[in-house]
């Protein structure tokens, strides 16, 4: 699943300045960035398949700051060319960013400003929407980053507007993807938007990937809370309602049970979770259907009364929407996936009602996993004073900028 701005026409109308190329794209790698997905530019926008059809891009891997940079695993990495490189790039892509608690370094947030100023496309790839979010490319912008650290993003960030469902965002101007995997499916979206479809369903089979993946990061959601909330007048009822999936109520009692108007809730809501109150509640629901379908016997129809939903109909529609199957279908190709004489697999006895262990559409995810994902999740940190006042100062000088989008 992907989502295009209607911003998309104005930006791409904008017209490249100075030395800058279209078909030069410019990475930019940073010390302690995983090395996955820093490969993943490398290896679309980097290698010469034009006898496959693919148009060939230029590729100029710039270090964000002094090397070398090392990487997972231990390995250090020296990049050729430095932040001056990215003056001559159509595109610059930031891959990843090492930790959502720090800052990027100011100079290679100038340095994106000017090239956006440029008219060039600018793109992040899982964590790098950090990077973009400090630079003050995102300000009222749709963004998506990984799903674990989504909330942090629009918690740090209140002027993004955080979709973690989708699996990239696609601004027109400024894009950005999910984690990992996600950003092979921005960048050949990237190469679908340059040279079409055909172009990116060859590149697509020479990387052995789906030139098109439905549905979006749903499935990988876990139902980790954020375990630094503390004192936070909503951590009651959000846990409250995890703890009652299995009964039916909506939005405006929990907005009631915090002592809200559901106006002020939803806000207060979004900004804790990333997420609006009414997606995250189905969104709960859902899985919470997933972990019976996979570890339990009850029929399509008791899940969807284990899970809250009206009907067994409003659990088929919500299902098939997040997951691209029916819960029927999921439940069959989860037990012919797993292997012959997995006891630990076998369907459990039926069990009372009320929330089920948490599971990854995979399996089980390790506790140690879940606290992780939370820690991460709950995680605040202050930008530096330097790096707020040349965010500030740059959406100023960027406000009669053609094709950006106005503030809501």
């Amino acid at each position: 699943m992907s989502h295009d701005s209607t911003a998309a026409p104005d930006a791409a109308a904008r017209k490249l300045s100075g030395r800058r190329r279209k078909e030069i794209v410019a990475v930019l790698l940073f010390s302690g960035g995983p090395i996955f997905e820093s490969s993943i530019p490398l290896s679309v926008f980097g290698i010469d398949r034009q006898d496959a059809g693919v148009p060939r891009y230029r590729l100029l891997v710039c270090g964000g700051e002094e090397g070398p940079l090392r990487t997972t695993g231990g390995l250090e990495l020296t990049a050729p060319h430095g932040l001056e490189a990215i003056s001559r790039a159509g595109t610059v892509v930031v891959p990843a960013w090492r930790s959502i608690t720090s800052p990027p370094p100011e100079e290679a947030l100038d340095a994106l400003r000017r090239a956006h100023e440029e008219g060039a496309r600018i793109v992040g790839l899982c964590t790098g929407a950090f990077v973009l979010a400090a630079a003050g490319l995102l300000d009222s912008r749709p963004a998506t980053t990984h799903w674990m650290y989504a909330p942090t993003l629009a918690k740090r960030y209140p002027s993004v507007h955080v979709d973690p469902r989708e699996l990239f965002v696609d601004d027109g101007d400024v894009l950005t993807s999910a984690g990992t995997a996600a950003g092979i499916d921005l960048c050949l979206h990237i190469v679908r938007t340059d040279h079409g479809n055909e172009a990116a369903g060859a590149l697509a089979r020479r990387l052995v990937v789906p030139p098109r993946r439905s549905g979006g990061q749903e499935r990988y959601l876990d139902r980790s809370l954020p375990e630094e909330i503390g004192a936070d007048p909503l951590a009651e009822v959000v846990a409250w309602a995890l703890e009652h999936l299995h009964e039916q109520f909506d939005v405006e009692t929990l907005a009631a049970r915090a002592y809200m108007s559901r106006r002020t809730f939803d806000r207060r809501f979004r900004s804790l979770t990333g997420s609006a109150p009414l997606q995250w509640l189905i969104t709960q629901r859902v899985l919470q259907a997933q972990r019976l379908l996979e570890t339990s016997d009850y029929s399509v129809d008791e899940v969807a009364g284990r899970c809250g939903f009206r009907s067994p109909v409003a659990l088929r529609g919500h299902f098939r929407r997040q997951l691209g199957s029916s819960p029927a279908a999921y439940r069959a190709a989860y037990r012919a996936r797993r292997p012959q004489g997995d006891k630990s697999a076998e369907p459990e006895a039926p069990a009372p009602a009320g929330p089920a262990p948490a599971l990854h559409p995979e399996g089980p995810v390790p506790l140690q996993t879940r606290r992780t994902a939370a820690s991460a999740i709950g995680t605040s940190a202050s930008v530096s004073a330097a790096s707020d006042n040349g965010r500030e100062a740059y959406m100023a000088s960027r406000a009669s900028l053609p094709g950006q989008r106005s503030a809501p």
